[in-house]
């Protein structure tokens, strides 16, 4: 087989303009740097809110930042707009997650900003819909989370609604908004014409449970918390204990059922008449898994995977972190990449492209950037002289790293 020559990132050439904070527009911008395009990050003299807010702020900053250029702008004074919008002026993309209406009161609103470049694709993200009553509230993942349903079935079953262990919400936004993105660079490139793309978390919250939701539009029956398992199919998530750890199994098509009967030494489980459909097995689940928990807890974790995988049957082993770290299937997934050092801030470990794309290399990446470090050189890339330059900084317009002490 004739190997491929390596083929360029698909959006290189691409510029994005991001206005954005903590995760949805950050993390947005960067899957498209992860691409190939050029992301400008343009913050308030303040920063991405993400730097001021603690371990988890930062650890938000290195995850959704790399590769960028960071200028510091006032754009509460006009000059700073003026240089705004003339960064956009040669941009390909917006993306801003601002606080619902900041974009449009400062003069750089969807509607403004391709009135003037009809090329432009603007991406704005937020926590509402932009037609809905709460279009104007702050919305942040676990608004989304909440309102969605998505805690109502999160827990214990007497427990109280729970959060997902993770900004799911959020960072499923980027994907949704980098896919719109990709789909309107696509038309552009036909066309000619940009778009204007909103994403709200809300709906992407509600995208996410679209199995559950689907049950409920169709039979109207609330779905509930049901912990580890899930509530209309039996075993399906659900979580048994086993010699020395915990693992997950999903095992409720008819054929699947009786397999993982006969595989741990049970088959007249299949044919038991509490257990001999899914439904049965649903309405008695916690007899099910005790019989079930009963055969698996005499096995070793890597006993029981490699027993119930050569039956073809689904089964993952419950992790800690550190657990998921040291395993052979993370490790070989390339998900894990070095971050190198920018010159303004350390370089770290983090996580790549959550897929590989065989015939483009890996691209390599830098550490996220000190606030304002790329100040000078963004303002002289867009002509502006070192003059005019040093009267924004004496005006307060702009700032660079050099101006204060940066967190890191």
């Amino acid at each position: 087989m004739n190997q491929r020559a390596p083929l360029p990132p698909p959006l290189q050439g691409i510029r994005v303009i991001e206005l954005g904070n903590y995760i949805a527009g950050p993390g947005t911008a960067m899957a498209l740097g992860d691409l190939g395009a050029e992301v400008v990050k343009i913050e308030s003299l303040e920063g991405d809110a993400a730097r001021t807010t603690g371990p988890f702020g930062m650890a938000m900053l290195r995850a959704y930042n790399r590769s960028k250029k960071s200028i510091a702008l006032d754009l509460r004074q006009p000059r700073g707009v003026e240089i705004a919008r003339r960064l956009i002026a040669k941009a390909d993309v917006l993306v801003q997650n601002l606080r619902p209406g900041a974009a449009q009161s400062l003069g750089l609103g969807a509607d403004i900003l391709r009135d003037a470049h009809p090329d432009l694709v603007y991406v704005s993200i937020a926590g509402f819909p932009a037609s809905s009553p709460s279009r104007d509230r702050p919305g942040y993942d676990i608004a989304a989370q909440a309102e969605s349903g998505l805690m109502s079935v999160t827990g214990e079953p007497d427990g109280l609604p729970q959060k997902v262990g993770a900004t799911i919400i959020d960072v499923a936004s980027t994907q949704v908004a980098a896919q719109a993105v990709l789909a309107a660079l696509f038309r552009r490139a036909r066309t000619g014409i940009g778009e204007t793309i909103r994403v709200s978390l809300l709906e992407v919250a509600l995208s996410l449970q679209l199995p559950n939701w689907s049950d409920y539009l169709v039979r109207g029956v609330e779905p509930t918390r049901s912990g580890d398992g899930q509530p209309l199919a039996a075993p399906a998530a659900d979580i048994f204990r086993t010699r020395d750890g915990m693992v997950v199994v999903s095992a409720y098509v008819p054929a699947h059922w009786a397999r993982l009967c006969k595989t741990i030494g049970a088959p007249e489980l299949a044919n038991d008449p509490r257990f001999n459909t899914n439904e049965l097995r649903v309405a008695n689940r916690a007899a099910m898994k005790a019989a079930v928990a009963e055969k698996l807890a005499r096995l070793g974790t890597v006993e029981c995977v490699e027993l119930l995988t050569s039956a073809n049957i689904v089964v993952a082993v419950v992790r800690s972190y550190s657990s998921a770290l040291a395993s052979e299937d993370f490790r070989a997934s390339g998900m894990v990449v070095d971050v190198a050092t920018n010159g303004s801030a350390p370089g770290y470990t983090s996580f790549g492209l959550p897929y590989e794309m065989c015939d483009t290399p890996r691209r390599a990446t830098l550490a996220a950037p000190a606030h304002g470090a790329h100040t000078e050189e963004v303002l002289r890339e867009a002509g502006y002289a070192d003059a005019e330059i040093g009267a924004l900084h004496e005006a307060g317009v702009i700032k660079s790293a050099t101006d204060r002490v940066v967190p890191t």
